[in-house]
């Protein structure tokens, strides 16, 4: 339980951070915008503001996700984690798709060629853009990694899809400065793909938490084998795992001597019970079930 408020207050924290963050890139980028007639860094503007809306919903479903189990969910809130990462999926992707239905509709109806030729400053709001979002994405997937957080993953790679679009952006102005305003939209659609692309992958990750998927087979090979280690414990006869959110719920079978008392096989298997939760963090329940080993 201590840990799991640690991860809450964690995810709370960069959460709170990166939301600073926005509000000062987003009021700095809509600035240099409309002082250097830029069009695609006021619209940069807005897709950073975008952001803040992105975190609330993280911090929303962390929150929700952390609630203590009660009558009406007795295993816990954990998959509100994966509601809100799916919530973020589709906002990832509906701003891909905006991004790239806008690039194509500037290349094919000739519209890139009659953009207004932004001034200097919009080309170094850009480059700060794209180094200060970076840096969010970073430090937003190390916490996600160190919780195991679908729900701050998929924000983090709302930070990077921003980046992605100043990036653009800054292709875009400087095409418009040197003449070749083409490169904006061309920019915007392979930025859309690399987006979409990112919401597909979020998605799928948080239906499979919500599947009761398995874990993968080098943390089930770990489980195996120090169970087998464990003092008393005579083979693992069989082994389940299921996602729950972005815990897990362990089945285990061990055998044990059969002429052993009862008590004898019970401290067993709260030995493997309390090694399993100990050492495996993710692990939120172990479920430990005896059987006689054949002579």
């Amino acid at each position: 339980m201590k840990q799991q408020r640690f991860g809450q207050q964690l995810a709370m924290h960069v959460s709170a951070v990166t939301i600073g963050w926005n509000l000062v890139l987003s009021a700095g980028k809509l600035a240099a915008g409309l002082l250097a007639r830029s069009g695609a860094m006021v619209s940069d503007a807005v897709h950073s503001a975008s952001d803040v809306f992105s975190t609330v919903i993280v911090m929303v479903g962390v929150k929700m996700a952390g609630k203590a189990p009660d009558d009406d969910h007795p295993y816990g809130h954990e998959r509100l984690e994966c509601v809100a990462a799916l919530l973020l999926a589709a906002v990832l992707f509906a701003t891909g798709l905006g991004i790239g239905v806008s690039g194509c509709q500037k290349i094919f109806s000739g519209a890139a060629g009659s953009l207004a030729v932004p001034g200097a400053l919009a080309l170094w709001a850009a480059v700060l853009s794209v180094i200060i979002k970076e840096a969010m994405y970073w430090y937003t997937r190390a916490a996600a990694k160190k919780l195991s957080s679908s729900a701050l993953m998929a924000d983090a790679w709302h930070h990077r899809s921003d980046a992605l679009s100043s990036v653009g952006s800054f292709a875009g102005i400087l095409g418009a400065r040197l003449g070749l305003p083409v490169l904006d939209p061309i920019a915007s659609v392979l930025i859309c793909l690399f987006i979409l692309k990112a919401a597909i992958d979020i998605f799928r990750e948080a239906i499979a938490k919500m599947t009761d998927r398995a874990c993968d087979e080098q943390v089930q090979c770990q489980l195996r084998q120090k169970i087998g280690a464990q003092p008393g414990v005579s083979g693992v006869d069989r082994l389940s795992t299921r996602l729950f959110g972005d815990r897990v719920y362990v089945d285990v079978e061990i055998s044990a001597p059969g002429q052993q008392t009862l008590q004898q096989a019970h401290d067993t298997a709260r030995q493997v019970h309390d090694m399993v939760e100990r050492e495996f963090p993710q692990v939120k329940h172990c479920m430990v079930h005896v059987n006689p080993a054949a002579d």
